[in-house]
């Protein structure tokens, strides 16, 4: 075989350099002026830290893929992307500064990545956050045709007093509280797109984006009434809520909250099980909260004065 360049082994140095001056060209605040160097950056304000924490975070969106490819539609994966990783950062009590993304696919397909970077600049303008870098590697030989992975880090700063969880001050008897998902989000897909096929007239909101909890978690920790947060992930809500609660206690759900339509048809086309259902997805509670019982009433207040709407789940017991 006579190959003479790169672009007859499948990469295209040119299609790779024009998608990252199309980036450079978006007129947003999230997109870093630094962006095309060998590493992004910017200004650190520390102003208002007495004790100031680097926090990072790195995520995927999974086989969430594979639904926007039946779709033919890669608008909002971006989104997904970007709320993966600072929805972590968040629920730690921490501000997302710097993001980057990784792009992996066999063949720079323009259009579909002009797509993503729109919805990662979407979800990156939701969550106040800057697109400090990324890379494109088109591998011809380790992902066919229109194949794409997604990868995405992000840098966070808290005030280390101000981090969650607040271990020592968790007790039982506290008050779990959930903020509401806007579906699926980004875990169970495997499961999903096993349950309801691409003619289901449901299919299409496996792909409504993960929701940003970035400001509404920002507004309901800064009065000090949440001593943790759980992001609901992989594992749904009793697995993550673990990992922010004392040893000793355990999550008790009163599973009498609205659950979007979308889990109910997966179950029931899926013929999957209650026990199953809880602990793959996050049955419409993205993000969970523990409130002390004594501030209750002064934190459902602070909600409804954010115009935030949170949802009581249930309580801690001893476990």
């Amino acid at each position: 075989m006579n190959i003479k360049s790169y672009e007859d082994a499948g990469v295209s140095i040119e299609k790779g350099d024009r998608f990252a001056e199309h980036i450079k060209s978006i007129s947003s605040p999230v997109i870093s002026s630094s962006l095309g160097g060998f590493s992004g950056g910017g200004d650190l304000d520390l102003t208002g830290y007495k004790k100031p924490v680097l926090l990072s975070t790195t995520d995927g969106v999974g086989t969430k893929l594979l639904v926007a490819k039946q779709l033919n539609r890669y608008d909002t994966i971006g989104i997904d992307l970007v709320a993966m990783c600072v929805n972590d950062l968040a629920v730690c009590g921490a501000k997302p500064l710097q993001f980057l993304d990784y792009i992996a696919c066999g063949k720079i397909n323009e259009e579909i990545l002009h797509a993503v970077i729109k919805g990662i600049v979407e979800g990156l303008e939701q969550a106040d956050c800057v697109l400090a870098g990324g890379e494109t590697a088109e591998m011809p030989d380790m992902y066919a045709g229109d194949d794409i992975d997604l990868a995405g880090f992000c840098v966070g700063i808290a005030e280390k007093d101000a981090m969650l969880p607040k271990l020592s001050s968790i007790r039982e008897g506290d008050v779990l509280y959930g903020l509401p998902s806007s579906g699926i989000h980004s875990n169970g897909l495997s499961l999903a797109r096993k349950a309801i096929q691409p003619d289901h007239p449901l299919y299409a909101e496996l792909l409504v984006p993960t929701k940003i909890y970035v400001r509404e978690l920002s507004a309901l920790t800064a009065g000090g009434l949440v001593l943790a947060a759980a992001h609901i992930t992989g594992g749904g809500l009793a697995s993550n809520l673990i990992r922010v609660i004392p040893e000793g206690l355990v999550p008790e759900f009163s599973h009498d909250w609205p659950v979007p339509r979308i889990f109910g048809a997966l179950q029931k086309e899926g013929g999957i099980g209650d026990g199953e259902m809880r602990k793959v997805f996050n049955m419409g509670v993205g993000a969970a909260l523990v409130v002390s019982a004594g501030a209750r009433r002064d934190f459902e207040a602070l909600a409804q004065s954010k115009g935030i709407k949170v949802v009581p789940i249930g309580r801690l017991a001893h476990g």
